[in-house]
């Protein structure tokens, strides 16, 4: 199975083409691999190492349980079997595994949001509806206003 290139596809140098950015497309942040800095990817991460800084993907987050990351995940589905501090927002499915451990925040939909037991979580769940924009539609650097609150 080729990794960056299929049949044909040839860069300039007879190598493989990369096929980076393309909707099926995955990065795998391997085990002893640490990341320092945001990650930012249209199609699918998954961290069985360290990332210290943001992680947003287009399509899916899956955190191992061994993996972990020390940052925000903004993304449409995700799977956290791992260590996460920091805010998790999954704009889709949310699944918390036996394995995990947060700290932080949860952002999802009530109807996709999948808690296993055993699962370790110490923070707030926020429900996420279709009323309000999805944070991850956000451009990096923004500031969402905080929601007005009727007294």
């Amino acid at each position: 199975m080729a990794i960056f290139g299929g049949k044909g596809e040839r860069g300039a140098n007879g190598a493989p083409a990369p096929r980076g950015g393309q909707e099926g497309s995955m990065s795998i942040i391997g085990p002893g691999m640490h990341i320092v800095g945001d990650l930012v990817t249209d199609g699918t991460v998954r961290v069985e190492g360290r990332i210290d800084g943001t992680v947003r993907a287009g399509k899916a987050v899956v955190i191992g349980k061994d993996g972990e990351v020390r940052g925000d995940i903004i993304t449409h589905a995700a799977v956290i079997g791992g260590r996460v501090r920091g805010t998790v927002t999954a704009e889709g499915s949310l699944e918390l595994q036996a394995t995990c451990d947060i700290e932080g925040q949860v952002q999802a939909a009530a109807q996709h949001l999948r808690l296993e037991e055993g699962a370790r979580f110490n923070g707030q769940v926020h429900m996420l509806n279709g009323d309000a924009p999805p944070r991850a539609a956000l451009p990096p650097g923004a500031v969402a206003e905080p929601p007005v609150e009727d007294s």
